[in-house]
């Protein structure tokens, strides 16, 4: 049986993925808190966190950290899962979408995808660190 470390094959694209969500969610927060927090600092704010958990992700990733990579992608599944009913349910308390708003609609899912895809990657690698 061959190695399946959480950095190769399907964990490139893993690890593309998280770095490209990283930096889309990462400017987008930062250009909405520079110029327009007061408009709603909730949701910005969420974005800046996810953003956060994508950077933490990817860079667990491609250092083959297997236990952080779990922990933020877990992170980022109940982030996506909270975030997505909390916006159905109380849509009033949102002046304006986060990346995880209706379980990443804005993005086509994926960002409900992702956490299952990673988690299901990061289960079959064998990485043990």
């Amino acid at each position: 049986m061959s190695e399946r470390r959480i950095d190769s094959g399907p964990g490139k694209v893993l690890l593309a993925v998280y770095v490209l969500f990283a930096i889309s969610a990462g400017a987008r927060a930062l250009y909405q808190i520079a110029t327009q927090f007061s408009v709603a600092p909730l949701a910005y704010l969420l974005s800046a966190f996810s953003a956060a958990v994508y950077i933490l992700a990817a860079v667990a990733i491609g250092r083959r950290q297997r236990r952080l990579a779990l922990v933020a992608v877990w992170i980022e599944l109940v982030g996506v899962i909270g975030i997505g009913l909390f916006t159905l349910l109380a849509p009033q308390d949102f002046a304006d979408d986060t990346v995880w708003t209706d379980f990443g609609i804005g993005y086509g899912l994926f960002p409900l995808i992702l956490p299952i895809l990673g988690l299901l990657w990061l289960f079959r690698s064998t990485d043990r660190s």
